[in-house]
């Protein structure tokens, strides 16, 4: 019997996307908890060890125990500022992002002032998103803007995404994962469809399987954020 159109679509979709070690790569492997022990630390640096993840993110407290458990490692080091509300002032969040800097994080997921974005108050949101750029890249850091796109209109989603990229962050990120949603394909494209091109895309929030990261890849992710990223690289054949 001949297949649904629908199916040979996702085929299509699908193919060229990466999956095992090109998937594990793009994947920060993720424990933002606020109960995670040392030991669950620990196990998230061991497996990102062994899958070849791109980096485990953190939060704060946790990074310079990263930064020594991943030595040696093409692991990198992320952490959250501004974690997860982002309304807090640029001046703290540079502040936080030294001190994760000189604890050996080498990439910075900032959350945008949520608020002023909402209020149109742009100076705000470049000076806050800035800031935190001129620190992390001083010391040769990336830079990930979190804008937390459920809580957004789409016009807001496009205008959070052109001040990042005019203030010189290296990426878009969809959510924090503790906001009223996460990572969907219609956001990812259109994030790519403001940045362009060359720009970096993370999403996060909500990916559970490997078909969820492939579907956002395929919309123009270039990493994405999971707690479940063990699960997704059993999917892709990696385990």
């Amino acid at each position: 019997m001949q297949r649904e159109d629908s199916e040979v679509r996702k085929e299509q979709r699908m193919s060229g996307i990466p999956g095992g070690k090109s998937l594990a790569a793009m994947i920060d492997h993720t424990l933002l908890k606020p109960d995670a022990t040392y030991a669950q630390i620990a196990q998230l640096c061991d497996e990102a060890r062994q899958y070849g993840f791109a980096a485990v993110c953190i939060n704060p407290t946790h990074v310079k125990r990263c930064a020594e458990l991943l030595k040696g490692s093409q692991v990198r080091v992320c952490t959250v500022i501004g974690f997860p509300f982002g309304a807090t002032p640029p001046k703290v969040k540079v502040y936080e992002s030294q001190q994760a800097l000189d604890d050996g994080a080498a990439e910075i997921d900032m959350v945008i002032n949520i608020g002023a974005l909402k209020s149109k108050d742009d100076e705000l949101v470049t000076r806050d998103i800035s800031s935190v750029v001129r620190t992390a890249h001083a010391a040769g850091a990336l830079v990930k803007v979190i804008i937390e796109a459920a809580l957004l209109t789409d016009g807001e989603k496009t205008i959070a995404c052109q001040l990042a990229k005019d203030a010189g962050a290296d990426f878009v990120k969809t959510s924090t994962g503790y906001g009223p949603g996460g990572a969907t394909v219609h956001d990812v494209a259109l994030m790519r469809r403001v940045v362009g091109p060359t720009m970096g895309i993370k999403a996060a929030g909500g990916i559970r399987t490997l078909e969820d990261a492939q579907k956002l890849v395929a919309a123009g992710a270039t990493r994405i954020g999971a707690s479940a990223s063990v699960k997704i690289m059993a999917e892709a054949g990696a385990a």
